[in-house]
């Protein structure tokens, strides 16, 4: 067993899962385009490719990337066999603690129970020379470390598996964020939370009292921390209290040197700092996101940094986010896995299961499949969806009945073709977005829509005669938009490959705003997925797609055969260049 970063590698490397490159690869847009094309293989048991080790970067440290890049990987990150045990385990947790106990020896036999949730809590230990600050650097440069430029139009580096820690100012309770960093210079980053996250709320207590709001960042530790960082748990939650449950071993916290904040004692690196609430807030990005588009220039708040730690042979883990699939489509699927017992507990237990493609980016649609008992359940399912945490960001959810297979495409679309009436079936609604959204005509809110695909039941048949439809979809450009639609059709720009499926979802899917983009007419779904940024009703600024310039591209490609990695693969990047649009983050 492993409870640190080099452990895991140690793990990796034995079990053939990971490669140590020796040939210098540039932090700036070199790796990241390395990773690009490793993270894409899709062949049949080797899915994601594997971990990659960059021991050369211009810097004393080396980057850990495409760490969780695999069904195999984020597993073994997790310290699990089977991703289906820890829903198993919380349902079986859950039942022990809420169930009635009839008498005295129902209630002893709980005991256990209680005793092993208190031994996962984390523990704040005192420590002459705590792992993570066995080396104190004497001035705090973050140029010393490896932290990459993904993207051509990104605004500058930034650290992409940062664990960002803040206090609750009144109750002082902790929260482990994950929040991009962009490097400003060596002492001052960005901080990237968006206003519906814990850290913009403390953020805020701390802006009301005007009191300099202390932080601290830990990069590596128990790999288990960055997916717990990451996922979607309730604010009550503890991040670590959660990776103790998950591992079965209590997180061992230490006090930093300059902030009065605990920090995981097996961190490879630990950056202090603080925030002052009454500093003007800074320009941050443009920044390729795991949408697969330029998040653009916003303003955030600034993190002043006050000292650099790590541990002796530290390793400077990353990840590199764009076009789908990448590291965190692996990262979802485990999350996907993980939280659908809770909801079905607490919100949907006639839910029987929940798929978030990848091409939907984690957030922009979802499939479920319900036991279907009565009239509008699908709707009711929807709702419940959209008011359950992160799944509130959802602008399409396609609800089908549980013999359908959810990550089937042909079998969802065989269900819509056979029980989806649009003009009776699709609802509207408006919420809620991802602030990533750019199809938003409102930063954050926006339509969604859902598709009730379920068989009906006769006080859901329609009582007037609908338009018979053909076709269950059409995808068409906007030069070819045929004059009998189907059920479903999908208006794409010229430049987009229509025959190219997974492409398209993640398109259509990004590109629209439910309450704008999607209408109904004569029994038929009509679905505008182009870019908006030159019509009149659209005023927001309209990113580009994610691409590797020339240069990068053709670098990587001389010294392919130095890296050790194989089979010589193409660059994604050439697969979407025909879909950018000007050069820049953001189209002119």
């Amino acid at each position: 067993m492993y409870f640190d970063l080099s452990g895991y590698i140690e793990y990796l490397e034995a079990k053939n899962e990971l490669i140590r490159i020796h040939e210098f690869v540039n932090p700036e847009l070199e790796i990241a385009e390395v990773v690009e094309r490793i993270s894409k293989i899709r062949t049949k048991g080797k899915e994601g490719g594997k971990a990659l080790l960059f021991l050369n970067t211009g810097t004393d440290f080396p980057v850990l990337i495409n760490a969780f890049g695999s069904d195999n990987r984020v597993k073994a990150a997790l310290g699990l066999s089977d991703i289906n045990d820890i829903p198993a385990e919380i349902d079986l947790l859950f039942k022990r603690i809420s169930s009635p106990k009839a008498n005295l020896w129902d209630k002893l036999k709980l005991l256990p129970t209680l005793r092993h949730i208190s031994y996962w809590f984390p523990k704040v230990v005192k420590m002459q020379s705590p792992s993570c600050q066995e080396v104190v650097m004497p001035s705090p440069k973050l140029s010393n470390l490896p932290i990459l430029k993904c993207w051509p139009h990104d605004g500058g580096r930034f650290i992409t598996l940062p664990l960002v820690h803040t206090k609750d100012l009144e109750t002082g309770l902790r929260n482990v964020g994950m929040y991009r960093l962009q490097i400003f210079d060596d002492a001052t980053t960005g901080m990237h939370w968006h206003r519906h996250k814990t850290g913009a709320k403390h953020f805020e207590s701390y802006k009301k009292a005007k009191k300099l709001m202390p932080v601290a960042v830990t990069l590596g530790g128990d790999p288990a921390y960055t997916w717990c960082a990451a996922a979607p748990l309730p604010e009550n939650v503890d991040e670590y209290l959660f990776a103790g449950f998950l591992r079965k071993y209590p997180v061992r916290l230490v006090k930093c040197l300059t902030q009065d904040i605990e920090i995981p004692e097996d961190s490879d690196f630990v950056i202090e700092g603080y925030i002052d609430p009454s500093e003007a807030f800074a320009a941050e990005g443009p920044f390729g996101d795991h949408t697969g588009f330029y998040s653009l220039t916003e303003i955030y708040p600034k993190m002043h940094v006050t000292c650099i730690t790590h541990r002796k042979g530290a390793v400077y883990p990353a990840t590199v986010v764009g076009i789908p699939p990448q590291e965190d489509t692996y990262i979802s699927k485990a999350i996907e896995t993980i939280f659908l017992k809770p909801i079905q507990m607490l919100i949907a237990p006639e839910i029987t299961d929940l798929y978030l493609p990848k091409e939907g980016v984690c957030h922009n649609i979802a499939i479920i499949a319900i036991e279907k008992t009565y009239p509008g359940q699908a709707i009711k399912i929807a709702n419940a969806m959209w008011g359950a945490g992160q799944m509130m960001f959802c602008k399409v959810i396609i609800v089908v009945d549980s013999n359908v297979d959810t990550h089937s495409a042909s079998g969802v679309m065989s269900a819509m073709g056979k029980h989806w009436h649009p003009s009776m079936d699709t609802y509207f609604t408006k919420g809620p977005l991802d602030v990533l959204d750019h199809a938003a005509r409102q930063p954050g809110f926006g339509g969604k829509l859902c598709i009730d695909a379920t068989k009906k039941m006769p006080e859901e048949e329609s009582l007037f005669a609908l338009q018979t439809v053909d076709k269950t979809y059409i995808f068409c450009n906007e030069d070819n938009i045929p004059a009998t639609k189907a059920k479903l059709t999908v208006i794409f720009d010229r430049e987009t490959d229509l025959s190219d499926f997974e492409t398209c979802l993640w398109i259509a899917t990004s590109n629209i705003d439910a309450a704008y983009d999607c209408t109904v007419e004569n029994n038929s779904l009509t679905v505008d997925a182009r870019t908006k940024f030159k019509t009149k009703d659209f005023h927001r600024p309209w990113p580009n797609v994610i691409c590797m310039d020339d240069a990068t591209i053709n670098a990587i490609d001389e010294k392919w055969e130095k890296l050790g990695l194989g089979k010589f693969i193409q660059s994604p990047s050439l697969k979407y260049k025909h879909l950018v649009k000007s050069n820049g983050a953001q189209m002119n």
